[in-house]
């Protein structure tokens, strides 16, 4: 019989995948379980090249990342962060190789990747993770964990990178992000990606067959295209490129570009005025 890793908090049910755990293994994370790893591989049988695309998603956080701080943005709200990633390709990393002291909040509703988060930002005064949905918006935004670190009346980057998908449109996420965006003071940057391959993008088949391994265990995969994903960018002024490819949003020398999957998905930076 297998023993449970010390790193799993009380409760969780480890037969069950989960989306952070997946995304962890597919990093080269350490924090995923034997249902995840059997889960992943057959999200990786059904759209070869997903971890490529999930690491150029990565890449895309990186460089949004130092864009905000470029701007002068000190606090960033990252929601659905998940479990972090080996090395210093975390929000808190990036953001404070640019501004040093940045504000970082990291919001999950997973609890490994909030204990994990906590465990790797101890005795960080200036971050915090925090457990929190994104289907409500008001309790993130009220928590007093959040509010200590990020002053709403300065600008902000909000974070929803690779969590919309998981959202389903019964659900109403534009509306969610309407209510998190109305919280921000102008001059707040929105960094979003959600995944999406298109028919006939080049990069193997379509995402129907994945869509049943998410769903397989409870997680509603979405695969919104251009059109469906600018909507949640309204009230904000989208910055160049506007919406691309994961790998085609400001590339540079940590983007690999030869692999079709580089350039799935729907990205985008932009600023509310």
């Amino acid at each position: 019989m297998a023993t449970t890793p010390d790193w799993v908090p009380a409760g969780v049910d480890t037969g069950t995948p989960s989306v952070a755990r997946l995304y962890d293994f597919y990093v080269g994370g350490e924090h995923n379980l034997d249902s995840d790893r059997e889960t992943a591989r057959s999200a990786l049988d059904a759209l070869p090249g997903l971890d490529i695309a999930i690491s150029a998603n990565r890449a895309f956080l990186r460089r949004a990342v130092r864009y905000a701080a470029g701007l002068g943005i000190t606090q960033f709200l990252d929601i659905g962060s998940g479990i972090p990633t080996p090395g210093n390709g975390n929000t808190h990393n990036v953001a404070r190789d640019v501004v040093p002291g940045a504000h970082v909040v990291y919001v999950d509703h997973d609890p490994v990747a909030v204990a994990r988060s906590r465990s790797i930002l101890e005795g960080d005064p200036a971050s915090v993770a925090v457990a929190g949905d994104f289907l409500k918006p008001k309790n993130i935004l009220d928590n007093p964990e959040v509010r200590a670190l990020i002053d709403l009346d300065k600008p902000v980057a909000l974070m929803l990178v690779a969590v919309l998908h998981f959202i389903e449109d019964k659900d109403d996420p534009w509306e969610k992000v309407a209510q998190l965006r109305d919280a921000l003071a102008p001059g707040s940057a929105l960094i979003l990606s959600h995944a999406y391959v298109e028919k006939e993008s080049g990069a193997g088949t379509t995402s129907e067959e994945l869509q049943r391994v998410y769903r397989g265990f409870g997680a509603q995969l979405q695969n919104r295209g251009p059109a469906e994903t600018g909507r949640f960018f309204e009230g904000f002024d989208l910055v160049e490129p506007g919406l691309t490819g994961m790998a085609d949003w400001r590339p540079d020398a940590d983007t690999e570009s030869d692999h079709p999957m580089q350039h799935t998905g729907v990205v985008g930076v932009a600023i509310k005025n």
